[in-house]
């Protein structure tokens, strides 16, 4: 067992002993270690001569080698537990990883469907036959959420929060005549977003029927609210989340559609066809266009997605 060796044992019955440490957590940080061991072989170095600009070289070999962010930092959590304990046993003069942090990781981009499949969420409706009586009921509001947060954008607190009519304490409502969706947003924030025609058809067709949702809820409960459930009461967020699911299994969709997927393909596809990233600001009311361009990322995206599927020139031959 060489120097490095020793040290490493030591530490590691350290945190096992002293720490009390779980076996798993001591069988990580023993595999980092051996990581480290080896970069430190490679440069030639004991780990006690190991300096800032080694383990920043060794970042950037890990990072370059693919290791994910998160992993780089969980890697560096451990190397920097060796060396906070080698100084104590007056080993090192300074800790070579301190300061040291791992790349940031990537802003994930939005899920949004492709345009095809949110069309055919929007259209899909339950088979006839398979829906009759208070089911019928639901399917059809279930079409208007869905054709509503698809054409609007809006978000999932917005949509639960309108009412059927305008009103002092309204948060929101739906302007059938001006096809026009008047709302709260974060903050605050009222915004008007216009209304697809599609969109409208389906909330018209949902107000004839709901009010068969009312008949069996308690007097007056939920009666303002645009988007009741089965007892009367107005629909919750977790409720729409539900609905939202199941109904995208059902149209044969590949992936659960939640809310704010149908308000991230609103976005996307309204700057496809646009490219007005200010409008879709508007649209969306967010306070800083910062937050809109990660959709300018979507859009980037679609148009690789279609130059490598139709240039003759764009993949490389074997």
């Amino acid at each position: 067992m060489n120097a490095d060796d020793a040290l490493v044992h030591r530490y590691l019955e350290h945190v096992r002993v002293e720490k009390r440490l779980a076996s798993r957590t001591v069988a990580l940080y023993a595999l980092d270690l051996r990581k480290l061991q080896g970069f430190a072989a490679s440069a030639g170095c004991a780990l006690t001569a190991l300096t800032h600009a080694h383990i920043r070289r060794f970042v950037a070999s890990m990072h370059a080698g693919g290791r994910s962010p998160r992993g780089i930092a969980l890697i560096l959590s451990g190397w920097r537990g060796l060396y906070v304990w080698l100084g104590r046993e007056g080993l090192v003069a300074s800790n070579p990883v301190q300061d040291v942090r791992a790349p940031r990781s990537g802003k994930p981009l939005p899920k949004a469907l492709g345009v095809d499949d949110a069309v055919q969420l929007a259209a899909w409706r339950a088979p006839a036959g398979e829906g009759t009586g208070q089911d019928a009921v639901l399917d059809a509001r279930d079409a208007a959420m869905v054709e509503l947060l698809y054409s609007s954008g809006l978000r999932v607190d917005e949509l639960v929060g309108l009412d059927v009519q305008a009103g002092v304490q309204a948060r929101g409502w739906i302007d059938l005549e001006g096809a026009l969706a008047h709302v709260l947003g974060k903050g605050s924030k009222r915004r008007s977003v216009p209304v697809g025609s599609a969109a409208l058809a389906a909330l018209r067709a949902w107000l004839v029927v709901r009010p068969q949702c009312l008949k069996t809820g308690a007097p007056g409960s939920g009666s303002s609210a645009l988007f009741v459930g089965r007892h009367g009461t107005r629909l919750t967020a977790q409720s729409v989340w539900q609905r939202l699911r199941r109904r995208s299994l059902a149209a044969g969709l590949a992936t659960p559609v939640h809310p704010h997927m149908l308000r991230h393909s609103f976005a996307s596809h309204v700057l496809q066809s646009s490219g007005d990233l200010r409008a879709v600001q508007e649209l969306l009311g967010h306070a800083s266009i910062g937050t809109t361009q990660v959709y300018t990322r979507l859009d980037f995206q679609h148009l690789a997605r279609a130059y490598d599927a139709a240039h003759p020139r764009s993949k490389r031959k074997p």
